[in-house]
Order: structure tokens, then sequence, then C-alpha cells
């Protein structure tokens, strides 16, 4: 099987692995206690806190573990409104956000009173600063724009947004569960109040994400009454020790990555396939979202896995619904031919013969379902 929907989740690597058992063993006190196996527990704890927030810049007074990326984006919006006070009820979030966070929005909408600016993004999926600007108003207290999209892999101009904004003295909260160990993050220079970050993505295990809000908000107290519990020290640790080897060679493998995604575009033109892929000016060299012959996206992933290639149909958080993908509406894509869309999606295994196969495959498809006629047109 060639696997291509790492944006959708990576396996654990070798080394995480090995933390992960070995802190299981020794680490095994429950960090809230205060017997000699918690407090060796907690310093574990602390030492991941400071080792994370470096790797993004941060103080680790501003780090705090939860359960994965979807948690990370309810709790860091909760904890700035939190830290807002009631000063005022509007925010600007964008349609290509991840589930988690339109959900909530939807949700702060119909049921707590708050108004909710969706900005427009142009055909790459990038916002318009001025466009931003202008939709401040004086009740707008929070800004929530990711930083890079799952689908398309589009990125947001993070460090002008938060100039803005700090300039204005309103919250700024980004989803980095796509960038983190892909691009550099900067949450000061950034002026970025909170982030939310997730361990399965960058090949640590599934089930633990991180937020860093500000510690300017005083927000621990806030943090410690609603989320409670036994922390999972062995799995904070496989996913710190992920991070920091991903890091580490982020962008030497972004770079290869490159060139492995400019090889399969220059195939697809090559061979004057059918296949529109979606490029933006700035986009992460992993994910690669296009339309394979006007096919349905569905059919198109299951011709793939029928060769033996994984690739997805959006974000896996989605995947199942029937509507269309708002991120492919967003960018001005028509119902019709958002559910055309496929998104084969690159990590550490992946290889230029594999990315060959590829093209290979998805040339038969086409020439396959032309003799069929089973494609359609739009």
């Amino acid at each position: 099987m060639i696997y291509l929907d790492y944006a959708a989740t990576t396996p654990m690597n070798e080394h995480a692995l090995q933390v992960y058992t070995e802190v299981s063993q020794r680490f095994f006190g429950n960090s809230n206690s205060l017997h000699d196996a918690g407090t060796t527990s907690k310093a574990l704890l602390e030492q991941c806190k400071e080792e994370l927030a470096k790797l993004i810049h941060g103080q680790s007074r501003g780090i705090f573990f939860t359960s994965g990326g979807s948690e990370s984006n309810v709790l860091a919006v909760k904890s700035l409104l939190h830290a807002a006070n009631a000063k005022g009820n509007h925010i600007i979030t964008t349609r290509m956000e991840h589930s988690s966070l339109i959900n909530y929005f939807d949700y702060l909408k119909t049921d707590c009173g708050y108004e909710i600016t969706y900005l427009p993004v142009d055909q790459t999926g990038v916002v318009n600063i001025h466009q931003l600007n202008e939709s401040i108003c004086d009740e707008t207290v929070l800004v929530s724009i990711q930083h890079a999209n799952s689908e398309i892999g589009a990125v947001q101009p993070l460090e002008e947004i938060g100039q803005l904004l700090h300039n204005k003295g309103i919250l700024f909260h980004s989803d980095c569960v796509q960038t983190f160990c892909k691009l550099p993050i900067q949450v000061e220079s950034f002026y970025l109040d909170s982030v939310s970050i997730s361990s399965h993505k960058i090949y640590g295990p599934k089930g633990v994400g991180a937020i860093y809000l500000h510690p300017s908000l005083n927000l621990s107290k806030y943090i410690s009454n609603i989320r409670p519990g036994t922390m999972d020290v062995p799995g904070i640790a496989a996913f710190v020790s992920a991070s920091q080897q991903e890091t580490h060679n982020m962008e030497q493998e972004q770079q290869r990555l490159s060139r492995i995604r400019q090889q399969f575009v220059d195939q697809i033109k090559k061979r004057r396939l059918n296949v529109e892929i979606i490029q933006c000016n700035q986009q992460l060299p992993n994910i690669i979202g296009l339309f394979v012959n006007n096919m349905q996206g569905d059919y198109s992933m299951l011709e793939f896995n029928r060769n033996g290639i994984a690739v997805s149909t959006g974000s896996a958080c989605t995947v199942g619904q029937q509507e269309p993908s708002k991120t492919l509406l967003a960018i001005g894509k028509s119902p019709e031919r958002a559910k055309q869309f496929i998104r084969l999606s690159l990590g550490k295994q992946t290889t230029s013969e594999q990315m060959d196969r590829v093209v290979n495959v998805c040339e038969s498809i086409i020439q396959s379902n032309q003799k069929k006629g089973l494609t359609t047109n739009v």
C-alpha cells in the first residue's frame, strides 16, 4: 500500500514509541499526586512543557496538554472568550477552518448570542488583510484563522494578521495543527494569543495535543478548573520527542517534499492528463488537492485504493458527510465540482518512485473510465 493520507494521521516513529514505552514503565505515577512517584512524573511533565514551548518560541507557562487538535481548538477559543470577559460579542473567522471550530462557532452564534463574520478568501484560499481590517468593529473580541488548510494546503500570512490585531487589541487564535513541525511558528512575533497543535499529525501518538495560551492572559486557573484529571505523561513525552525530531529535520524534509510534489505536477502536465491541481501562492508542499477527470471524488478514491494507493476525499473529520467541502466552496468551486475533490498528502515514507506509480495509476483510471463512459463534465 502506498499511503498518501498523512494529513489525516501519521504512524508513530520508532523513537516516539521507545519514549512512550520507557516513560510508561518508569514514570507511571499520577503527576497530581504528592508522593515521589507523582512528583517525578510532574517534573517530567514540566520538562515537556519547556521543550515544547521552545519549538514555538513561547513560554512554558503557556503550554497546556489536551487530547488532540479538536479539543485544543475549542478549549483555546473558549479560554480566549473567557479572558475577553464579555468586552464584545463579535468573532471573525473563515469558512476554511477545521470542523471543530466551525461547529463551535455555530454553537456560539445560535446558543450564546455571538455574531460571527466569515471572511471571504481568494481562489487560492488566502484571506485579504484589507477585508479583515474592514470587518473589525467595536464589538470584535476574537479572530480565529488557521495557519494552513488541511485540504488544499493554503498558508495564511499570520505575522501580518497578528500585527494588525495586536495594534487593535483583539485576541488572535490560530489552528496550527497542519503546520506544526512543517513551518516555523513564532507565537511572539506573530502576536498569537493561542495556537492549537496535535501529536498524531507529526508521527507521535494519537490522543495527545496541546494549546498555547499567552501567559499574560492568566488562564492557568481557568484551564485547571475545566480540564481536571490524570495527565497522559507517556503520551505527552512521546509527543514532545516526535516534535523535537520533526522540527530538527523540518527544513530538509520540506525541501524534499517540494521536489516530489513538483515532480508529480510536472508528470501530470507532461502526460497531458485531465487533472486539475489546486495551486496556491503559499502552500504546504505535502498537500496536493486535485480533481481527476471530473470524476466523483469517492469514486476516484476507491479506484486508487483498488490499486493499492490510499488517498482521501478531504479532511478526515468531515469525510462521510454528504455536503461538499466548505473549503472548496470558499475558493469558488461549485458544489458539484467540490464533490469531485481528492487529496494526496505526502509524508516521511513518500518517495519519488511512489509518486511515479501514482501518476501511472491516475492515467490508467482516466483511460479506463473514458472507455466505460463514466466521466462527467462540469
